[in-house]
């Protein structure tokens, strides 16, 4: 009897190990990241126009690199809940039928991300991959250079709903918590872009920004 209840508490001990070790994980995670967000900026339809654009117009949003935070919360150690926080800034310009005339000037975004990720445990690596919604918020967009000539005076984009698909890993440096993250998101949102002339609606058109979003930077869970 004495055996068997060695052998059983041997074996509580030999599962309760890893199990311990498991719930040492933080349930909190920072990170402070490098963020290249590329977005498109594709015309997709022309409401108004009564300029007359030239035919085949088309337009292109700039590249650009920004500091992004990040906090995650982790609902067991497979599954968390993320959202970050940035401000990314992009010029539009044409790249056929007005071609390199800038048309939008420092919009200012702050892309307001949510996202539910599932993460695999390969021993210190740790890929995920995710999915969720994003907002769109244009807090500052100016007419572009070339627009304002013409006697464009106000340009806006319009705030926008999407989606958004994630993949990463995260990689433990040593057992305090620290380590490197690497992140890849595709968003699928668009935006309505409309050009004034004093209170005339001159320019309406819809675009396609569907950004890829690549991030990497230090994590600290806790």
């Amino acid at each position: 009897m004495k055996k068997l209840l060695a052998a059983g508490l041997v074996g509580a001990a030999m599962i309760a190990v890893p199990a311990q070790a498991q719930d040492e994980d933080g349930k909190l995670q920072v990170k402070l990241l490098g963020t290249l967000v590329a977005p498109d900026g594709k015309i997709t339809e022309k409401n108004t126009d009564i300029v007359g654009l030239p035919a085949g117009t088309q337009t292109e949003a700039n590249d650009n690199v920004a500091p992004t935070a990040a906090i995650e919360y982790f609902f067991t150690p497979n599954f968390s809940i993320e959202t970050i926080c940035c401000m990314t800034q992009h010029d539009v310009d044409a790249v056929s039928g007005l071609t390199g005339d800038e048309l939008v000037s420092d919009g200012k975004l702050i892309p307001a991300t949510f996202t539910a990720k599932y993460h695999f445990d390969l021993e210190g690596v740790k890929p995920y991959i995710g999915a969720g919604a994003t907002y769109f918020w244009w807090v500052d967009v100016k007419p572009g250079a070339d627009t304002i000539p013409l006697g464009v005076t106000r340009t806006t984009l319009s705030d926008e709903l999407g989606l958004v698909l994630q993949a990463g890993t995260d990689i433990a440096i040593g057992d305090d918590g620290f380590g490197i993250t690497l992140d890849a998101k595709r968003y699928f949102v668009d935006t309505t872009a409309r050009w004034y002339a004093g209170d005339t609606l001159a320019i309406e058109t819809e675009h396609k920004l569907d950004p890829w979003v690549l991030s990497a930077g230090v994590s600290y869970r806790f």
